[in-house]
Order: structure tokens, then C-alpha cells, then sequence
């Protein structure tokens, strides 16, 4: 008997690092249905478009300013209604959103399996990132397997007691370093922001900011930084994909906006984003996801916040966190700048910590014996 599958994802980078995996689901002969919640609505079916891939069920939960419990109910009540009128074998879902969380648990209150996709990333701190620390670690509570990416990942779930045994969880790596090596090698046109920068041969930097933590003083903050490294170097331009959040936005045009050598772009698609890290000097980021690009792409990532979930970044060597003091951050940025030996400190590693590509098929393999057991 075909297994029914369920993949749910509501943001652009749920998509992205689900994309790689569906495709392996059903090369696997399962029936797997894709779930958008609509979380992050148009740039979620962009990325999915990227990948040939198109949601089975959408619903369509985004309205502007969002609250956090206002997404939760939605998509706790939508994602179970769809649970009770086709029921499922196994509920995927992916990372820290709130869609994950409110997922998982409609899968839950249905006994239905739940397999987490990047489970066990903790930053230790319930409060940064925020919702996203407890967001994973309620899921990793609902959840009847567990996908780790990294041996420090299931090491964490170990820690905190939870049933996992070598039938129900695997160190598999990040799916993202699926997705991106999907990318890299799939030719495009780059977007118009972009193409004025493919004859641009100077330092370029990448920065990227949306974690509410970050919101208000950290950002005016992380702004200033970036005025600092302009003034201090003539040749280099500074490329800024502005988060769709008002309160993001407002903040980045009002201190750079009127800037020349910025160039503010509404979000980028995943494959433009993709040349977008790999053309950089440098990048600036409060991500997630991109400290495990930017080890790939082997590209100096600074992380603007003061806690991370990935810490095997920071052990390798591939990013440094800096917070959101201006200081640090610009001083940082300007020594791997100029500073040649400094700068190659963060490219002289060895293997990615977080895969080789293969995190897909493992997962697969993994979810093909459970169900055989």
C-alpha cells in the first residue's frame, strides 16, 4: 500500500530546503502532497516554482501585520481540517517556523507521525532567535522522527530525553546544501537589480536583517555599521534585499536609502539570491540558512546577532558572530576587507559541517524504514 505523505511549508526557506526532499519522496514511489500555509505567500510559490514544484494545497493564511498567534491559529485550524479530510501516514514539516510548530501540532492531536526536518537546533536561548528557539524545540517535542543535521544536533536531542533510538532518528546534514548545489549548477537571467552589478568588479557586500530581535535599536545599529564601512572604503557597494516586515524596511530606506553605492531590492529569488552570496566579499546576516550557504560558497559571513543555533559555523571557522554594535560590526567588516590573511582565515576549511548534498536521499532512505518496521 502507497504511503501518504504530507510536506508542509509556509516560508520562502521552508520551501527551498522542503524542495529537494519532495523530489526524493517521489522517487520513492510515496504519494506526497504539498501543504503551503501561506506563511510567506508569493515568495514561498516563487521558490517552489524555482524548484518544479507547485502546492497541491494552499491556505493562504498571509494578511499584512500578521501576529504570531493569529498565524498559529490558522494554520493549527487549516492544516487539521485538511488532516481530517485526508488523513495521512506522515506529517513532514521543516525547521522553526510558526508553521512548522502549529503543524506539527494539528499532525499530533490526529496521531499522526511527525518527521522534523532539521530537528535539534538550539541557540540555548528561548529569547534569540525569537519565536524560532522555541518554535524547533516544541516541535522536537511532537515529533516521531527527527531528522539532525549535524552530530551537535543529535547530540541536543539525546540531551533533552527524547525517544530517539537509530530507527527513529539519523544525522542526515542540511537539505539547503541540496537545494543550493541544485541551484548553482541551473542557468538563469539574473534580475535587474542584479544585472547592473555582473560589470562591477570592486568589494561587494551582501547584507541581509529580519529577526524581530533585531527590530528598532539593533537595526538602526546595524545601519550605522554599514554607513561606517561605506565611508571608510570608496570602492565598495552594498547590496540589500529588503525584507517584506514594515518594519524592516522603513528603517533600512530611511538610513540608506539615498545612498548610491546601495542598492536597495525588493526580496530576491532564490537563484538570484544564490549569485547574489557567491558574487559577495562579504555578507552580513542575521539568517540562519545562510550561515550554512555562505560555508558552501565559502564566503566570510558575519552573523548579526549575539547567539547562534549553528554554532559548527562558528567552530569551523566559516562565520563569526558580531552582534549589533556598530563598532564591532563595521570594524569586523572593514578588516576582512583589507586585511588579507584575516579574510582567508574564514576561507581555509575543510569539508562543509553541514552536508554534502546528500541530505535528501538520506531522509528518504530513513523514512522508507520506518515504514517497513
Amino acid at each position: 500500500m502507497v504511503k501518504k505523505i504530507v510536506c508542509v511549508v509556509g516560508t520562502r526557506p521552508e520551501g527551498i530546503k522542503m524542495a529537494p526532499l519532495i523530489h526524493a519522496l517521489r522517487r520513492k514511489r510515496f504519494a506526497v502532497t504539498v501543504l503551503s500555509t501561506g506563511q510567506h505567500l508569493h515568495m514561498l510559490h516563487q521558490a517552489l516554482h524555482f524548484f518544479d514544484i507547485r502546492a497541491d494545497v494552499n491556505l493562504s493564511i498571509m494578511e499584512k501585520q500578521q501576529t504570531l498567534d493569529g498565524i498559529t491559529v490558522k494554520v493549527l485550524k487549516g492544516v487539521g481540517d485538511f488532516l481530517d479530510r485526508h488523513p495521512q501516514d506522515l506529517a513532514l514539516v521543516h525547521g522553526d517556523t510558526t508553521t512548522t510548530m502549529a503543524s506539527a501540532l494539528a499532525a499530533f492531536y490526529r496521531r499522526i507521525p511527525v518527521g522534523h526536518v532539521e530537528a535539534g537546533l538550539r541557540s540555548g536561548d528561548m529569547s534569540s532567535p525569537f519565536p524560532e528557539e522555541a518554535n524547533r524545540a516544541l516541535t522536537d517535542r511532537l515529533a516521531s522522527l527527527w531528522f539532525a543535521p549535524t552530530e551537535r544536533a543529535a547530540a541536543n536531542l539525546r540531551g533533552e530525553g527524547l525517544p530517539v533510538t537509530g530507527n527513529t532518528m539519523s544525522v542526515t546534514g542540511n537539505t539547503v546544501i541540496d537545494a543550493l548545489k541544485i541551484a548553482l549548477a541551473k542557468k538563469h537571467d539574473l534580475c535587474e537589480e542584479l544585472a547592473g552589478l555582473q560589470s562591477f568588479t570592486g568589494p561587494l557586500i551582501l547584507m541581509t536583517s529580519h529577526r524581530r530581535e533585531s527590530w528598532g535599536e539593533p537595526l538602526e545599529s546595524i545601519c550605522g555599521a554599514v554607513t561606517d564601512i561605506l565611508n571608510r572604503n570608496d570602492e565598495v557597494r552594498v547590496l540589500i534585499p529588503l525584507h517584506k516586515n514594515p518594519s524592516v524596511r522603513g528603517v533600512i530606506k530611511r538610513h540608506l536609502g539615498e545612498n548610491e553605492r546601495v542598492i536597495l531590492s525588493e526580496p530576491l529569488d532564490y537563484p538570484d539570491f544564490v549569485w547574489a552570496m557567491k558574487r559577495s566579499s562579504l555578507i552580513l546576516s542575521d539568517s540562519g540558512g545562510v550561515q550554512e550557504e555562505s560555508a558552501e560558497l565559502k564566503v566570510p559571513l558575519l552573523v548579526m546577532r549575539s547567539t547562534s543555533e549553528r554554532p559548527e559555523a562558528l567552530e569551523a571557522g566559516t562565520a563569526t558572530l558580531v552582534g549589533t554594535e556598530r563598532s564591532t560590526i563595521a570594524d569586523t567588516a572593514f578588516r576582512i576587507l583589507i586585511d588579507e590573511a584575516f579574510r582567508n582565515s574564514f576561507l581555509n576549511r575543510g569539508a562543509n559541517p553541514f552536508g554534502s548534498g546528500d541530505a535528501s536521499e538520506r531522509i528518504s532512505d530513513m523514512i522508507l524504514k520506518f515504514f517497513s518496521l
